[in-house]
């Protein structure tokens, strides 16, 4: 017999108060932010006043604790961790390798992508992977001649499937087990999540081509368009392509890159070549800002020799190794006394701390050394240099500079660096050396103190959006569980569901939380819904493994809405897709994540 729960006005009032956060939240109305602080202040208002007799943890430091929590100290550090590795292009290399593959074996190269996707987001942040992933696939979508709309939404819910298998692939992960009392190891959702995780991957490989829109994008157009410029790459005894040989006379190893002379010594070679490249030459190249970003992103050698022509001697590099290294764009101005004169003449790299990359002049085609370049009025000049040094170039006359064109490179060469962070910071969490909290605290320190992240980095890392959000979420949490709501709806659950057995109890549970995280976010979802999954488990005498399981699997169903989930924006965009394809295409696979889980719920555990 289920003992009876004491109904009071307060606990109305907490439910009431919930209700409308969901509502704007669904909104949209107002931003996430506003609404989450306005949530926190309602409580601590309402609490200060009213709250009811012989409650604990709902007064100030109750109502706020979660903004400690550890789970919640975790995933801010995570992001860190997962800032290193986008900062760094760690994950470039591999990524070039596999589009490297793509001409080749354009289907299973495809395929081997999302495998990677799934595989890196069960160990860190999906956010930062969706976003590394957004241009690869949209460069594979424009070279198989397929539209982005057919890859994007498979990209976000894959990684999101992969946030199922582990404990710290998802916030919601963490969020649960910190709220439930620490009951998950690192891969106590692993069979259950994989399972769940093959399933919906069979749904969209089968359903994507059929349910997804067909919709072009500008970005097919644009991603090759663009200004070509002239730039140079020195060859030496360690670089890529030392010991290249050309094919019909080009050479493969520079996709998207045309080379106009090689410099050997005094001698100048034209195409089309049969020379194989050696030590010392110089090639004089064209190519857009984008290939030429893919270029010094690519390889560490790359962007050494690019600099050792500019000039840029790797000690001053590394004096502001601080400052985030930019990539931008600037017009040399009429009347500029840089006009008629060659960029070594001028002294670019000493009076502006930057260095010049690629000269593009739309007059007609160069075949010169790009340090012998005299310049002249209107000529584009793609430059390289600190974040402070590019700013200071907004007040020189000599120069107009395309400050939206200004966007951060990654510094390639603390790619290991942050590698071996990372790796260390899963191991230690995986193997039970150090919480998860301490390990991520560790590992995002460890990214600041090598140089892989500044401070300023680190901080704008820290998603403020995410940070009050779950804030907010455990004070509706806190206060559900401490009026005696969650016990009160876990009570209505149990006598509902009860008659049908424990199997339909809990699939009716999965379900519900399944529709309520496409309503607002799945953190917020996952910390109301723990505390009454712990009541269930309690009032129907079910393991509280099942049931926290149950809250994890059902919050990560965030398919149905783009404002589900961040990775569902993130794509948005660049999908071109409308609010409706997330339910055409996201709300089967919903269900068919519920039925899966509930048709095992009796394989799996003992109910």
């Amino acid at each position: 017999m289920v003992a009876e729960i004491a109904v009071t006005w307060q606990m109305w009032a907490t439910m009431a108060i919930i209700a409308i956060a969901v509502y704007l939240y669904f909104r949209e109305q107002f931003s996430i932010e506003s609404i989450s602080v306005g949530i926190i202040v309602v409580f601590l208002i309402f609490f200060h006043f009213f709250a009811p007799d012989g409650s604990d943890g709902l007064d100030s430091k109750g109502l706020l604790s979660g903004f400690a929590a550890p789970a919640l100290i975790a995933i801010m550090a995570l992001l860190v961790v997962g800032q290193g590795m986008y900062h760094t292009g760690a994950l470039e290399g591999p990524i070039v390798r596999i589009n490297s593959a793509l001409e080749k074996q354009p289907r299973r190269t495809l395929g081997l992508v999302f495998l990677v996707a799934f595989a890196v987001s069960m160990f860190m942040n999906n956010t930062p992977v969706v976003v590394m992933f957004i241009p690869v696939l949209t460069a594979m979508a424009l070279r198989m001649r397929r539209n982005t709309s057919h890859l994007m939404m498979p990209l976000s819910f894959i990684c999101i499937l992969a946030g199922m298998t582990t404990l710290i692939g998802s916030s919601t992960n963490l969020l649960v087990n910190g709220e439930t009392g620490e009951q998950l190891s690192f891969f106590t959702q692993f069979k259950p999540g994989l399972i769940l995780a093959a399933v919906g991957a069979v749904y969209i490989v089968i359903f994507a081509p059929i349910l997804l829109p067909e919709r072009k994008t500008l970005e097919n157009e644009l991603s090759e368009a663009g200004r070509q410029y002239i730039a140079q790459i020195a060859i030496s005894s360690s670089h890529p392509l030392n010991g290249a040989s050309p094919i019909a006379g080009l050479y493969p190893a520079l996709k998207n890159v045309t080379v106009r002379m090689i410099q050997r010594g005094e001698t100048s070679l034209l195409p089309p070549f049969e020379e194989t490249l050696q030590p010392d030459d110089i090639l004089i190249v064209a190519a857009t800002r984008k290939s030429l970003r893919s270029l010094l992103s690519s390889d560490e050698q790359y962007l050494k020799s690019m600099l050792n022509i500019a000039g840029f001697h790797d000690g001053a590099y590394r004096d502001n190794s601080s400052d985030a290294i930019v990539i931008s764009e600037a017009v040399v101005a009429p009347g500029s006394r840089m006009v008629g004169r060659s960029i070594e003449q001028i002294g670019f790299r000493r009076n502006t701390g930057c260095l010049v990359l690629g000269i593009q002049r739309r007059t007609r085609m160069i075949r010169s050394r790009m340090l012998d370049i005299r310049l002249e009025a209107g000529d584009v000049l793609l430059l390289f240099g600190y974040e402070k040094n590019m700013r200071d170039l907004r007040t020189n006359r000599d120069l107009l500079l395309l400050d939206w064109s200004t966007s951060e490179l990654p510094d390639i060469r603390k790619s290991m660096a942050a590698r071996l962070i990372f790796a260390g910071t899963i191991f230690t969490a995986a193997t039970g050396l150090l919480p998860i909290e301490i390990a991520a605290l560790t590992g995002a320190m460890g990214m600041i103190a090598t140089g892989c992240l500044n401070i300023r980095q680190a901080i704008r890392a820290l998603d403020m959006k995410i940070f009050l959000l779950i804030g907010a979420a455990f004070t509706m949490s806190i206060a559900l569980k401490n009026t005696g709501g969650a016990d009160f709806l876990a009570q209505q659950t149990v006598e509902a569901f009860m008659p049908f057995g424990n199997q339909i109890m809990i699939a009716a549970m999965f379900l519900m939380i399944a529709l309520m995280t496409n309503i607002i976010s799945n953190t917020a979802t996952a910390l109301i819904f723990a505390p009454i999954a712990l009541s269930v488990s309690e009032q129907a005498q079910i393991d509280p493994l099942v049931m926290i399981l149950t809250v994890i699997f059902a919050a990560n169903c965030s398919f149905a809405t783009p404002i589900a989930y961040q990775t569902n924006l993130l794509v948005l965009g660049p999908g071109r897709y409308k609010f409706k394809d997330f339910v055409k295409f996201g709300g089967p696979l919903v269900i068919v994540i519920w039925l899966t889980y509930s048709l095992m719920l009796p394989v799996m555990f003992d109910i």
